[in-house]
């Protein structure tokens, strides 16, 4: 049963470099890992560290989460509002932006106690205010 996790990462490492259009040996170049590694890695043959995984993460410019996730070092969450989804996919923040802004987001939803019924509050805050400074 390891192995088909092992084998998962490893494919799911392939998939988004394949979507960002990045070689192996690119890859390899922007993480400092070896390209004969990371081969291994996609290849299923080895299982990598969480600190091989923040760079490979970093490399692809996708969250270290999703990998940590996806390789069993960290469970699933609870599922994403649309915010959490799109500041996570956001590949023009870095990381550390990403979680900044999540944590601003999570401390503003715990302030108004809102964990449900996202759209009706995003409703009411879209109406214009009744005082105009339009003259």
């Amino acid at each position: 049963m390891a192995t088909s996790k092992v084998g998962s990462i490893g494919e799911y490492i392939r998939e988004q470099r394949q979507r960002a259009k990045v070689s192996l040996r690119q890859l390899a170049d922007a993480t400092g890992v070896s390209n004969p590694y990371l081969s291994q890695i996609e290849r299923g043959l080895r299982k990598p560290s969480a600190e091989i995984l923040q760079q490979i993460a970093k490399g692809l410019r996708i969250s270290a989460e999703a990998l940590y996730v996806q390789a069993g070092i960290l469970d699933d969450r609870e599922s994403d509002t649309d915010v959490q989804a799109a500041i996570r996919a956001d590949v023009g923040l870095s990381e550390r932006q990403k979680q900044v802004l999540l944590d601003i987001y999570e401390s503003f939803r715990n302030e108004t106690g809102s964990t449900a019924a996202p759209d009706a509050e995003a409703a009411t805050r879209t109406t214009p205010p009744t005082e105009g400074t339009n003259t």
